[in-house]
């Protein structure tokens, strides 16, 4: 039986704590906040309940696994897990209205031909045919398995794209997922839709590969997921059953160094100056973070996957409205920008956006709100991190908070007229919650653009040290933090030799 530190308790850090304690292992997590879930957070007041971090879930095959190999409850049976029914609504900037339902690829090439035109639907479903194809190039690698030694076979782009036919010039395949709107789809309502996926996840689709239509691929294949009571309730479950498998936690906990002995990771210290040994230690944070803890060492050198730029934040403006939800209301409804080219600039330039696309999450929860009088709702949109812009301004926080309600208003048309208070938070209070630096939050892994948008993979050059969570391989979103978990877990219960699940 090994020791095992685990720096912090987001998602994917707690998901190989389980996973390492059911192994056999003595498993301890440090966490510098009060409690758990990491991005998976909630505030509370006058009894409404809202998520700070992600609203929605995507394969939750991921958890589904991690809960029947750590115990006995399934995933269901310790959360309300519920799909969500349309998956999304879409305003568009034209007045456009379209509902696609959930994982029905049927339904959706049927209202997307009602709402746009005849064809619109049928170009989509090609699309989605070409995305398939390239998740089935890329699942496994990007997924399943540890980072390959040799990634960089995965800096080609999986996508089949269409060529484009020029006359006496030399035939072009799109490259990005802005070139994929203009030139596949050909349809500015489709672009759009495809650009929000992108930018919804915090990738720039002017430069976003190609191979990012696996996102829509994804959700729309698998569907989109919540849970009862709000996200956060799938990081207590996750929690309780670390607990449940002799898992301890220590909150409030700092760790401000990795111990090293012999050439491996030996342990931690603690900003009281507490020391920890340990046979191998997991760090769920930011990466860019470690070398403050590693003085001296070379985490990354040529040849690895080393981080990469800081991406975008989120601001999340949280609504809370006297009068029920209407019957009727879609879950999540996304209202369009006008101008999506001068939304993605001000997401990864801090340059002024305009009207943003704002995503409207509506849950028909009793459990968010104090009682069907009242109703709990949620804005988010993507912004660029605490850093190009300064969110600790409350001037400019303000300002933006304003421009995301009044594009929420074709969502919500009564909002201003219901609303009894709004609380806001700003990349600069994410970073201050979950010091990811600069509030931002990580993108999945994407084949394509020379890896640039492969994350550091899980093992790193100190044995004995290993990366969990969002910030590695493969990546952020919910379902990504989960694989991750597992990953580390092969990783130290197989060793080196691991190549992930069969």
């Amino acid at each position: 039986m090994a020791r095992i530190v685990v720096i912090g308790s987001g998602m994917g850090a707690m998901a190989s704590a389980a996973r390492l304690a059911v192994a056999g292992h003595r498993v301890a997590v440090y966490e510098r906040a009060a409690t758990y879930g990491g991005a998976l957070g909630r505030f509370e007041r006058d009894g409404f309940v809202f998520d700070t971090g992600p609203g929605l879930l995507h394969l939750p095959a991921v958890y589904r696994d991690l809960f029947a190999k750590t115990g006995k409850e399934s995933l269901e049976q310790c959360v309300g897990l519920v799909p969500v029914d349309p998956a999304s609504r879409h305003l568009f900037a034209d007045g456009t209205d379209v509902s696609l339902p959930n994982a029905s690829r049927a339904g959706i090439v049927s209202a997307l031909d009602a709402a746009l035109g005849s064809g619109a639907g049928e170009r989509w479903g090609a699309f989605l045919n070409r995305a398939r194809d390239a998740w089935d190039r890329t699942r496994r690698p990007l997924l399943e398995e540890p980072l390959w030694p040799d990634w960089q076979v995965l800096g080609r782009d999986p996508y089949p794209a269409v060529p484009r036919r020029r006359m006496l010039r030399r035939d072009r395949v799109a490259a990005t997922v802005a070139e994929i709107g203009d030139w596949e789809l050909a349809e500015p309502r489709l672009a759009a839709l495809l650009d929000s996926h992108a930018l919804a996840y915090g990738l720039d689709p002017r430069t976003a590969p190609a191979a990012a239509a696996v996102l829509p691929y994804m959700e729309q294949t698998f569907g989109s997921w919540y849970v009862r009571g709000g996200m956060r309730e799938l990081a207590r479950a996750l929690y309780e059953r670390c607990l449940a498998r002799r898992v301890e936690f220590a909150f409030g906990a700092e760790v401000v160094a990795v111990a090293e002995k012999d050439g491996r990771a030996a342990g931690v210290e603690l900003a009281d100056g507490t020391a920890v040994a340990a046979d191998s230690v997991v760090f769920g944070g930011d990466p860019r973070l470690l070398g403050g803890m590693t003085p001296g060492r070379e985490m990354w050198a040529g040849g690895d996957v080393a981080p990469g730029p800081v991406p975008p934040s989120r601001l999340t403006v949280l609504l809370a409205l006297r009068g029920g939800r209407p019957d009727g209301t879609a879950h999540r409804t996304v209202v369009h920008s006008p101008d999506a080219g001068a939304e993605a600039s001000a997401a990864f330039t801090g340059e002024h956006a305009g009207r943003p696309t704002v995503t409207v999450l509506r849950p028909d929860d009793p459990l968010t709100r104090p009682d069907d009088a009242h109703e709990a709702v949620t804005l988010t949109t993507t912004v660029a991190p605490q850093g190009p812009v300064d969110w600790t301004d409350e001037a400019l926080v303000a300002r933006n908070a304003d421009a995301v309600v009044e594009a929420a208003l074709a969502a919500v048309p009564d909002l201003r007229e219901r609303l009894l208070w709004r609380e806001v938070r700003s990349p600069a209070d994410t970073a201050a919650a979950t010091g990811a630096p600069g509030g931002s939050v990580p993108p999945p892994s994407l084949a394509g653009a020379a890896g640039r948008l492969l994350h550091p993979g899980n093992s790193t050059r100190l044995p004995g040290l290993l990366l969990a969570g969002g910030w590695a391989h493969p990546g952020g979103g919910l379902a990504h933090a989960g694989m991750s978990g597992a990953l580390v877990a092969g990783l130290l219960v197989e060793g080196e030799g691991f190549r992930g699940s069969q």
